[in-house]
């Protein structure tokens, strides 16, 4: 991993590959290493980037609130730091609000977006009651919470069929410190709703769903993008796209990129 200094803070990352720059942003809960299966190939023909995002991975947390903006910050400083000028973007739920307002903040920079089990919409009330709950329970019982949490994740189905994966991410999960679970549930709570972008983006952009996914719904979710260009891609299972539909994400990631 490589780091630069941010705002007197370590943002960590990783850097392979040449070519048209690929920056791949995880999830909450998450850091880059969630990524690993996908650089080798992809690296071949790209210059893949992958972030770990504020109080993630080896990256320290910035302060008491990490909003989707000090995120999409951060990671336009590395970016600037690597003289990359446009980039395709693969944001991972919460890495998804963090290229939205990365495209919103820096238009310019832009070159497409994946949001892979993510939304633009902002926090309904409920979500953000939820977001409270959240980080009571993990002051109260950091493993307990972060644990469930990623068990959660995952469709029903794949619970049993995936549990070495899923104790592998809830080993890397439990690697986040408790300032920066909390600094990002705040952020999240505060995101802005960015369904704009779907509708007027001039660069080509790719939703991707689980139609079992616990933690978005599906319908719903379906409804950002009507009257969009924006294409669709639904997988069966839940929330966790990249572990669950490793290959099918890899094969469809692969024709997108080749596509712009």
């Amino acid at each position: 991993m490589k780091e630069i200094i941010y705002k007197n803070t370590k943002i960590s990352y990783s850097d392979s590959g040449k070519g048209t720059a690929i920056v791949f942003l995880h999830g909450f809960l998450e850091n880059s290493t969630m990524w690993d299966y996908f650089v080798p190939d992809f690296s071949k023909k790209y210059r893949i980037i992958a972030i770990d995002l504020l109080g993630h991975g080896q990256t320290e947390p910035l302060g008491y609130v990490h909003s989707m903006d000090d995120n999409a910050d951060a990671v336009h400083a590395v970016l600037s730091e690597l003289k990359i000028r446009k980039a395709l973007f693969v944001g991972h739920s919460m890495g998804g609000y963090v290229a939205l307002a990365f495209a919103e903040l820096y238009p310019d920079n832009v070159k497409g977006i994946v949001l892979l089990n993510s939304t633009s919409r902002a926090d309904s009330d409920e979500r953000k009651a939820n977001r409270d709950r959240a980080i009571k329970a993990v002051k109260q019982n950091y493993t307990n919470f972060v644990r469930l949490s990623i068990a959660n994740l995952f469709s029903e189905n794949n619970r049993e069929r995936l549990a070495s994966e899923i104790e592998s991410v809830k080993e890397e999960a439990l690697k986040t410190p408790l300032q920066g679970i909390v600094a990002s549930l705040e952020g999240m709570k505060i995101r802005k709703d960015r369904e704009v972008i779907l509708h007027f983006a001039p660069y080509p952009i790719l939703l991707v769903l689980g139609k079992n996914d616990p933690v978005l719904n599906y319908e719903e979710s379906l409804d950002q993008i009507e009257n969009t260009s924006a294409k669709l891609l639904t997988f069966p299972d839940g929330h966790m796209s990249p572990i669950e539909n490793r290959e099918e994400l890899k094969k469809e990631l692969t024709a997108f990129f080749k596509s712009i």
